[in-house]
């Protein structure tokens, strides 16, 4: 495994990062557990969970089967650099209460307690604000981070889903507080969407902040969806929050040339998109989520495979990016 910095920071991570939001909803506990330490057990260090991951009326399951495998001892709570996520409401369903979701100090403080008890640790390595707040000024969410930090509950700050104005407008009220600030961005950014790249990628590298893709298969269309559903296979597309499917001809057209492009060079597509995005500029590592060993496997190989520079124009044309801001735009 190869490890890179998280940002400005000096905390060292795996270029692979483990999403557990499968753990719960379609993996079993046991199952669970046992990619957690296959993962361990190749090098990857870096975990990521929410504390509403497990949904609905299992809202904080997954952070319970954390919970679980850290309980097993063997020095697994110690090897791993845990992050979490707050903002969304974790109110009982059907009873809606004020104060249960976004990023206010009471929320966040109410949150993170809760999230130890689940995680049965004593510390967060990484809490990240799931979604940009903007009821809640940023004066008010660092004093509670500051506060956390002092406590010793939490160790960094780190944001997903914002905007690149929303990661300046952070760091720099933060900096008039004498406060470390935001130290990653967890952002929508793959082959097949690569919008981040005019504003959110510059903004994070500007800031020092560690990008943190998730979704690095487009919601599975990368990972040869194509060839998936001509065998037969369940092919998953990228609907939901990517917003693209299969049944969009332009982009089933370029997810055909991206798989034909591959299968030249005998290439699995999965471990094409995540090397790519290895390869990117202030990248520190894609959210992989497997939900079998299998998946698992497949997605450390992409850490060793070195994509040369004829393959990565070939991938640029057929995916290309919107380039930076405000050239992407403007003349």
């Amino acid at each position: 495994m190869e490890y890179t910095q998280l940002g400005r920071t000096g905390l060292k991570v795996s270029r692979l990062v483990l999403g557990t939001m499968n753990f719960g909803p379609q993996t079993e506990e046991a199952d669970s557990h046992a990619i957690m330490d296959a993962a361990l057990d190749a090098g990857v260090n870096f975990f990521d969970t929410a504390n509403v991951y497990g949904w609905g009326e299992n809202k904080g399951r997954t952070e319970q089967i954390i919970g679980t495998w850290f309980a097993q001892g063997g020095g697994r709570r110690e090897k791993t650099v845990l992050a979490t996520k707050v903002y969304g409401n974790m109110g009982t369903e059907g009873e809606p209460w004020p104060n249960q979701d976004r990023l206010s100090a009471l929320n966040i403080r109410r949150a993170v307690d809760a999230s130890l008890r689940r995680l049965g640790t004593d510390y967060i390595d990484l809490y990240q604000f799931h979604h940009v707040d903007r009821r809640t000024p940023w004066e008010e969410v660092w004093q509670a981070i500051d506060l956390l930090v002092q406590q010793g509950k939490i160790l960094y700050a780190g944001s997903s889903n914002h905007a690149g104005w929303h990661i300046a407008q952070a760091n720099e009220a933060a900096r008039r507080r004498g406060s470390l600030g935001l130290v990653s961005e967890q952002c929508l950014y793959n082959l097949a969407e690569r919008r981040a790249e005019m504003e959110v990628i510059p903004a994070a590298e500007a800031y020092g902040l560690g990008v943190i893709p998730w979704s690095p298969l487009h919601g599975g269309l990368l990972g040869g969806a194509i060839r998936k559903e001509r065998e037969g296979g369940a092919a998953r597309s990228g609907s939901g929050r990517s917003g693209d499917s299969l049944k969009n001809t332009q982009l089933r057209e370029k997810v055909q040339a991206y798989e034909d492009l591959l299968d030249k060079h005998g290439l699995e597509p999965g471990e094409v998109a995540l090397a790519w995005l290895l390869t990117r500029p202030g990248v520190t590592g894609p959210i992989v989520g497997p939900r079998t060993a299998d998946q698992l496997a497949s997605a450390l190989r992409a850490v060793e495979l070195k994509l040369d520079e004829g393959l990565l124009a070939s991938l640029d044309e057929i995916f290309p990016g919107p380039g930076p801001s405000p050239e992407a735009f403007a003349w």
